[in-house]
Order: structure tokens, then C-alpha cells, then sequence
């Protein structure tokens, strides 16, 4: 029906079309992260497929979000007026349910065009059972999903840590797992540490190709994996993510941290500087956060649903995605699988409707020409330093005001001054989205209210 790069070409392409110059990072400067929720429904006349043809899909981007940051737990308001999380994967979500919200009102006023269609119980609605939902982000999600084996025949994408570092009291505290001298060699693109790209003439906007991290078979005797003083259970752990017979030399790391009460990383230098399997928070920039890792919240969507707590009391049952896909960059599969899934595999008790999905995870070879490997190349010897962009944005398949453009978790140029006016308010925070819920609510007469509103 699809493929991984058809679902990123398509993003790229409706990021570089449909989503303004404003937010998106300064050229050669600044880098960032995408995130979209796909719509893939059978095409209108099927007349023409044969039983020899596979079956015409449309594809259709119904949100997108770009973003890298979030908030630290000082600035978090109980009012629900303030972005904590920006992350591209959550700005994406987010939106996402904006498009719900409008497709519920176009179900309630029996518009042939929702998505939705009438449950089985009074006021309640189900998705068109041949509509699903395919997840595309341009990079692995942070957190569980990012730490993945390092073979020895790949470009480090980062500067070997030390024991000493791992070990440094003060860079433990920053919440940063890169030395400060070290980071910036990182971002150094005539750093030895910094990826060979290439960028390919005659792609699409939005779109590169990365350069292959090598070839497994290049070794005439494949050196088996290098213990690197690890016990008989780490050793076990990433091994089974290992290629057969490669070496594991380190880890990619994550930014996010263990949270409370979870065991916690080892800190030692190489394969055995992380645990896996962990739930953890964001970094904050001193100012710890209390956002859950990216591979964290997609592992609740896959249990829980997509649509939010709110959004449940008009649904028959939850929307889930059929597929996960991710952008050219470090990708191990049974990270993914593990993250998302293999965790989740011991929960029960669960609410009539809800279970843990078997979710379809591929990668595309295409590369987000604005992400971090992307830009370096891009820069080539450019003067200063690359960072990431400090903007966000949502866009939402609605009719109306679909863009929105954050920064600090409020609308770009908000002041100090202005933040307790509704104009300081993203249209995906949790209060404006409540009142999307709230207006939704009042266009339905009561008497047609699930029983869970009465």
C-alpha cells in the first residue's frame, strides 16, 4: 500500500509547501526535528485495480509539528496556557487532535466528509474502519529508542566519553551528557567526530540521502563484540541489537534521564553507559523538566490511544497507528520494537477497547535536509556554531488558523507583558484545547450526549 520513503518524501515535501519561513531554522545556522501524522485511505474510484494491481491509497499529511525543546519544571503553569513539551513528535500529536476535534464536528453536523462515523452506543463515534494513521518522524525518538549499538566500523557521532566524564559530579548535574569542550568539537563540521554526509542534486525539497555507515562485510574475520568490562546480562542486552559478529564499541546516547525511582544509568564508559528499558524525562538546560522521553509518550499512544482522555468520551474506542516511521538517521530496529512495544507486552487491567498494538516500524533512506547531519554538511566551514533551532511549529488540517508558531512554549514574540492575554496562548495548549472540546460539546444538543457527559 505504502513504503518508508513514499511517507517521508511525502512530509518533506508538505513541510518545504505548506508551512511558512517563520520557525523554521535560520539556513546553515540552526537545525530541527519533524513529526507528522499521515492519513492513508483506499482512492476514491477503485474501479480500475484488478485482482493482478494492488489496491490505489491516498496520502494525506493531517498534522505536522517541528521543534527540539521544552520547558524546565520553574516555568510549568497550572493554568495550561504554556507548551511544556515542544519536541517535534509532540507538537505533531497535539495537532493531531486538533484535527480530531475538527472532524467530530463535522460528524456531529452529519457531514459526509468526517472521518468518523456512529458508534454502536448513543453519542458516540468510531473512525471509518478504512482509514489508518501511519506516525513519521525524522528522527529516532529520544529516550529508550535512541540508545542503540555502535559497531566499530561506524563514524562516531559523538566524542568518545571517558570515565573521568562519565564520572564528572558537575556534568551530572547539568543534565548534559556531552562535556562542554567536547560538544563543541561535535559541532564542529571539520570535526573527526562529525558525520561524511552527502547531499544527492534533483531530490525534493526537504529531502537528502545519508551516506551508508559502512559495510559489515568489508571485515574479512568479523571481530566478535568487545565485552568492554560489562556483566553477563548487559553483554546479553546488546548483543541481541548488535548485527551478528559485530563489535559494539558504545552506545548512542540519550539526552533523557532516568526518572525517579528507576534504577538509573551505569555511567560506564562505552556499550555499558546506559540501562535500557527505562522510562526517563527530557533534559532541561539546568532547570530539570518534567517531560517524558518522546520513546516514553509513544509507548502510552500505542497503549492508550492517540486522541487524549478528553477526546474518549465521544469515541467508540481508542486511534491507534498502524505504522511508525522513521527519517534517515542512527536506527537500530529492535530499539524501536523494544521501546515501543516490548515493554508494554506486561500490562494488563486494561479498559474495555484498550491493548498493547503490534505497530508496524520501518525506516525511510531519506534524510530531513534540515536536520542536524543535513546542515553540517550544508555549512561546510561556515563561522559559528550549529544549534538548534529555538522555534516550533503545528500545523493542523483545519479550516481555520491551521499554523501556529511557538517558542518558550508561547506564541513567537510574546512578551513578558502579554502572556496572560488569550493571544499568548498556543491554539494546541491544553486550555485552548479544552475549549475546542467545550465548543464542540455545545454544538450537540444534550439528549445526544454519550452517558459519560450526563
Amino acid at each position: 500500500m505504502w513504503t518508508a520513503d513514499e511517507i517521508a518524501r511525502l512530509c518533506y515535501e508538505h513541510y518545504g509547501l505548506r508551512l511558512p519561513k517563520q520557525g523554521k531554522p535560520e539556513p546553515n545556522r540552526e537545525w530541527t526535528l519533524l513529526a507528522a501524522m499521515v492519513k492513508i485511505q483506499p482512492a476514491a474510484d477503485q474501479a480500475c485495480n484488478s485482482p493482478d494491481k494492488p489496491a490505489q491509497v491516498t496520502k494525506e499529511v493531517v498534522s505536522m509539528g517541528t521543534g527540539t525543546k521544552c520547558i524546565g519544571q520553574s516555568k510549568m503553569r497550572k493554568s495550561g496556557d504554556i507548551l511544556n513539551d515542544s519536541h517535534a513528535e509532540i507538537i505533531a500529536r497535539r495537532s493531531f487532535q486538533r484535527y480530531l476535534l475538527h472532524q467530530l464536528h463535522l460528524a456531529a453536523a452529519l457531514k459526509e466528509d468526517s472521518i468518523f462515523v456512529p458508534g454502536t452506543r448513543r453519542g458516540l463515534w468510531k473512525l471509518r474502519p478504512d482509514l489508518l494513521f501511519v506516525f513519521f518522524s525524522s528522527h529516532t525518538p529520544c529516550g529508550d529508542a535512541s540508545i542503540i549499538p555502535m559497531l566499530e566500523f561506524e563514524d562516531q557521532p559523538c566524542c568518545p566519553v571517558s570515565r573521568n566524564w562519565a564520572n564528572n559530579p558537575s556534568v551530572k548535574a547539568s543534565g548534559n551528557l556531552e562535556a562542554p569542550e567536547d560538544k563543541r568539537k561535535c559541532e564542529d563540521p571539520d570535526s573527526s567526530v562529525t558525520k561524511k554526509m552527502r547531499l544527492e542534486p534533483g531530490t525534493p525539497d526537504g529531502v537528502a540521502h545519508h551516506q551508508s555507515f559502512g559495510n559489515q562485510e568489508s571485515s574479512p574475520d568479523p571481530p566478535s563484540v568487545s565485552r568492554c568490562n560489562l556483566t553477563t546480562e548487559e553483554l546479553a542486552t546488546v548483543t541481541g541489537m548488535a548485527p551478528s559478529g559485530a563489535k559494539v564499541v558504545d552506545v548512542y546516547r540519550t539526552g533523557a534521564k532516568c526518572v525517579p525511582g528507576e534504577a538509573g544509568d551505569s555511567g560506564k564508559p562505552g556499550a555499558a553507559y546506559h540501562q535500557v528499558g527505562l522510562l526517563r524525562v527530557k533534559p532541561g538546560r539546568g532547570d530539570r523538566t518534567s517531560s517524558m522521553s518522546c520513546s516514553d509518550k509513544l509507548a502510552r499512544w500505542n497503549v492508550l490511544g492517540c486522541q487524549g482522555a478528553l477526546l474518549m468520551h465521544f469515541l467508540e474506542e481508542p486511534i491507534y497507528l498502524s505504522a511508525v516511521v522513521i527519517g534517515k538517521c542512527p536506527y537500530s530496529q529492535e530499539a524501536m520494537q523494544r521501546a515501543l512495544t516490548g515493554r508494554c507486552h506486561n500490562i494488563s487491567a486494561l479498559p474495555k477497547g484498550f491493548a498493547v498494538q503490534e505497530v508496524k516500524i520501518q525506516q525511510s533512506g531519506l534524510l530531513f535536509e534540515q536536520s542536524r547531519c543535513a546542515v553540517q554538511v550544508k555549512r561546510a566551514d561556515g563561522p559559528g556554531r550549529l544549534v538548534p533551532c529555538g522555534a516550533a511549529i503545528s500545523w493542523s488540517a483545519v479550516p481555520e488558523q491551521p499554523l501556529d508558531v511557538t517558542a518558550n512554549g508561547f506564541p513567537q514574540g510574546t512578551t513578558k507583558k502579554g502572556i496572560q492575554s488569550l493571544q499568548a496562548r498556543s491554539r494546541i495548549s491544553k486550555v485552548e484545547l479544552f475549549r475546542s472540546f467545550q465548543k464542540l460539546l455545545s454544538s450537540i444538543s444534550e439528549d445526544k450526549w454519550p452517558d459519560s457527559l450526563r
